[in-house]
């Protein structure tokens, strides 16, 4: 399973999340690492040349013993790589399984073009990995050239699982996760183009021109003429598990998202209802998150698919879970700050209409208009742009959506008497008549509080071309499938607007007239029930110790809760952390971050670097008390940081991109962001902000029109609004030309000029090194070195030794390892020699002459991204 979100795609050619947002097609992740006793599992790399000569990178993990064990094949999501999903084949290696990875055509250091799962290609290289694996002779077979193997995959190596299914006979049990079954009716739904998530994919891939020359034409075509074809259609259906559908008759495992605006819950719905009419075990399990972030329940998920595969795999009588689960989701836990959610589960899948409840709906005929040119669209869930944040809000109740007066028409039911909770897809019928040929509307259902406020469950919407509709046709509304609990006293409101941020609409003005047909139809599945959570026994037979015990837990709790005292000797130090850890999971012996200390004072730029996976991340997020450590503390102007903490309102972040609405100005926008934070207008310093930002005359023009380095801008406009005394920003020069950085950087020295301090995290060294005036160095979780910029690029313990031409490997390993030498690491003119405290030059240039390596120059070397590559050992 690639479940990390992180992000849910991965960027174009890089090991890094996509478009600054925990969204995208991989479901980006891997398994927890849980602490144990036993040795790694051993590693293979290989390069295996596929038919047509593609070369496939792949890497086999396997643990000791003897005897004959399963295969399991794990597949990557869209824009990752095998390398994503080590930590989970390790974690399976070691349960006694033969497990082979590998990097997808065009991803990684594969090569080839990317076909999307194409059965002659993708598919096709399935098979050959499995002819690999038969080959083995650790691997169980079945029958010669037959071995007993299972498949797993989040997103497209969700998708590769079930086509893999129904093309190679030789798979015996699959769990795919957050996928599609049908990629034209996920990406061309009821005949709509759903083109900010059709972007993401081609974006994602590298650009159209890294896809198979056909999928790039029919991109191109669909997203000029803003309308699905019959080809497009037929093109991306022959790469869809819905055309092998009869042939998939394996035991499937499916996890499905429920925060989810590219894969619907309609995908492992009408995967199910396939799968279980060939006769083969199934079951559905619905998960809290999805490609528009979410809790992916990683550890439980990863629970469920070994005892899965356990049981078909390997034989055992493990149990396999129920036939239906779901996560529900609701409030916050306040110590924190996590989402509250419990497990709901049915002896049978109910599908997306069961036990349907009649809901009338009043209002009249409504007439409203489709806009010139689409604009401005209506917003619900931002693909993409939003980092689920949208999504998670709506989970919680508290959900964000916007339509605008005069392109919508809106049917209202009467309050709830008592709670209603639905489960599946709600259906309307409705009339529709156009001044056009067509007409396509959004329909969408809200949950409307007393007091008006409304929330979009999942941030979902089904869109509709409806054609024929100048003469008025009749329209059956299937509503998105969600799983969501109107209260007492609330009311539902079925909405069909005339346009969507993330879907294609027509661009010529129209009038629609739209009227109500009957009722609202709303599933419920009162078979689906959360098992009550048995009280422990010494509650029933020594009710005093009880009591005790509960008073205990609650003086505990309040005292953990209960926020330290600040440090007035600390009131004016911005930053200060010591010994601050985080580990991947709670029962885990690997380490985000281990002990790190390090103090930041006013006035300074200081620049945290590291190589990719040395726990930067995961520092800010602690910093701006997003996470939790496990151990340590963070305090921040003398006040440790909690959720919530009052102190983080002098903080300001620019950290996984900004979800800008692009038909807003750039002030429109930052005026709108600082509403939402409920602090008075007078507080925002908004002039001050934009000053600093250099925008200009920019300001009045939709954010539609900026360029990028006018969009980081503007976000680091956001993140300086009320001036903090502290302002973290990660990358805040992606993306930019020369001139932009250079204008950046003068932003972020101007600020810090005022007294404020400012925390950057950047792979541009060259940057870091004009615009910072302190560093932090980290790797693997821990603080390598710390101090002002001059003193770490001046180092005197690091010498550039020139060499003409490049060594040979071995011959850095031996200087490596000469005694006086800390690390030695290959440079554009030689090497990067880190020596031991009381070592001298003199006795490094005895040794590299034994050695006859031909020094031409030494000396101390200058640059930081030299001195970066010599504090980390060159693991960048």
């Amino acid at each position: 399973m690639d479940l990390r979100v992180p992000r849910l795609l991965k960027r174009p050619r890089r090991a890094a999340a996509a478009l600054g947002a925990a969204v995208l097609l991989a479901a980006t992740g891997t398994w927890t690492a849980t602490a144990s006793d036993t040795p790694r599992p051993h590693r293979a790399d290989q390069v295996l040349t596929m038919a047509d000569g593609t070369r496939v990178d792949t890497s086999y993990f396997t643990s000791g013993g003897g005897g004959r064990r399963p295969a399991v094949l794990l597949a990557h999501g869209f824009g990752g790589s095998k390398d994503d999903l080590r930590t989970q084949a390790e974690n399976l290696a070691g349960h006694g399984y033969a497990v082979l990875t590998w990097s997808a055509r065009g991803f990684g250091r594969s090569t080839g073009k990317i076909g999307l799962n194409d059965p002659a290609h993708e598919v096709t290289d399935v098979s050959r990995l499995i002819d690999w694996l038969a080959k083995r002779p650790e691997v169980r077979l079945d029958k010669p050239g037959d071995p007993r193997v299972g498949i797993a995959g989040g997103s497209y190596g969700g998708a590769i699982s079930l086509l893999a299914a129904g093309h190679d006979p030789r798979v015996d049990a699959i769990a795919p996760a957050v996928t599609y079954w049908d990629l034209a009716d996920a990406l061309f739904p009821n005949g709509v183009f759903k083109k900010l998530w059709t972007g993401v994919f081609f974006n994602s891939g590298g650009g159209c021109g890294q896809f198979e020359p056909a999928l790039c034409a029919m991109y191109q075509r669909v997203a000029q003429s803003g309308v699905p074809d019959a080809d497009a259609r037929a093109l991306l259906q022959r790469r869809s598990p819905a055309a092998v559908a009869d042939r998939i008759k394996v035991p499937t495992l499916l996890f499905q998202g429920q925060t989810d605006s590219l894969f619907t819950l309609a995908q492992s719905d009408a995967a199910e209802r396939a799968i279980r009419a060939n006769g083969a075990p199934v079951k559905v399990d619905w998960i809290a998150g999805g490609h528009d972030g979410g809790d992916l329940e990683t550890g439980r998920v990863q629970g469920r698919v070994r005892d899965w595969f356990d049981h078909y795999l390997k034989g055992e009588s493990t149990g396999t879970g129920p036939a239906f689960r779901i996560t529900r989701t609701g409030g916050v836990d306040s110590t924190d700050g996590s989402t509250r959610s419990r497990g709901a589960t049915a002896d049978t899948y109910p599908g997306l209409r069961g036990d349907p409840r009649t809901v009338p709906l009043t209002g009249r005929e409504q007439r409203i208009a489709n806009p010139a040119g689409a604009s401005p669209p209506a917003v619900s869930a931002l693909p993409g742009l939003g980092g689920g944040g949208l999504a998670q809000l709506s989970a919680l109740g508290t959900g964000i959506s916007l339509d605008f007066p005069g392109q919508y028409a809106k049917f209202d039911a009467r309050p709830q008497r008592t709670a209603l909770r639905i489960t599946g897809s709600p259906t309307a019928r409705v009339h529709v008549k156009s001044t056009g040929a067509d007409a396509v509307l959004f329909a969408k259902l809200y949950d409307v509080g007393p007091g008006g406020s409304q929330v979009l469950p999942g941030q979902l919407v089904t869109p509709l071309r409806i054609t024929g509709a100048k003469a008025g046709k009749d329209v059956t509304v299937t509503l998105p499938p969600v799983d969501h609990e109107v209260q007492q006293g609330h009311r539902l409101r079925l909405v069909l607007a005339t346009t969507d941020l993330a879907y294609a609409s027509p661009t010529a003005p129209a009038t629609y007239t739209v009227a109500l047909k009957g009722p609202l139809s709303v599933p419920t599945a009162p078979a689906v029930t959360t098992a009550a959570t048995p009280l422990p026994s010494w509650v029933w037979w020594l009710p005093l110790a009880g009591a005790a015990a509960a008073l205990a837990l609650l003086l505990t709790a309040r005292r953990r809760t209960t926020a330290p005292a600040p440090e007035p000797e600390l009131a004016e130090v911005p930053l200060v952390i010591t010994d601050l850890s985080k580990r991947y999971a709670k029962s885990s012996d690997r380490y985000a971050v281990r002990d790190l200390s390090f103090r930041v004072d006013k006035g300074q730029v200081l620049g945290l670097l590291g190589p990719n996976g040395a726990g930067k991340t995961t520092t800010l997020r602690m910093l701006m008390g997003l996470i939790r450590p496990d151990g340590g503390e963070i305090r921040v102007f003398g006040h440790a940081i909690r959720p919530g903490a009052p102190v983080l309102s002098r903080v300001g972040a620019f950290v996984e991109g900004a979800g800008f609405l692009p038909h807003l100005t750039g002030r429109e926008n930052l005026e709108l962001y600082w509403r939402a934070t409920g602090r008075p207008p007078e507080d925002a310093h908004l002039a001050e902000a934009l000053e600093i930002a250099g925008l200009g005359d920019a300001l009045a023009r939709p954010v539609r029109t900026y360029s990028q380095g006018m969009r980081q801008r503007l976000a680091i406009a956001q993140a300086m609004l009320g001036l903090p005394d502290l302002l973290i920003l990660d990358e805040p020069t992606n993306g930019l030309d020369p001139p932009q950085i250079r204008e950046m950087r003068e932003v972020l020295i101007r600020y810090a000029a005022a007294g404020r301090t400012v925390i950057v995290s950047s792979h541009l060294l060259a940057e870091v090194e004009q615009s910072c005036t302190h560093l932090v160095v980290m790797d693997r979780g821990r603080l390598v070195q710390a101090g002002p910029v001059g003193e770490i690029v001046g180092s005197g313990d690091t010498l550039l030794v020139g060499t003409g031409t490049p060594l040979a490997e071995p011959v850095v390993e031996k200087v490596a390892a000469l005694d006086g030498v800390t690390s030695a690491v290959p440079a554009e003119d030689g090497l990067l020699i880190r020596l031991e405290p009381g070592h001298t030059a003199g006795q490094l240039v005895v040794d590299l002459v034994r050695l006859e390596v031909p020094v031409l120059s030494v000396g101390p070397h200058r640059r930081l991204e030299d001195a970066f590559l010599t504090l980390i050992g060159g693991s960048a």
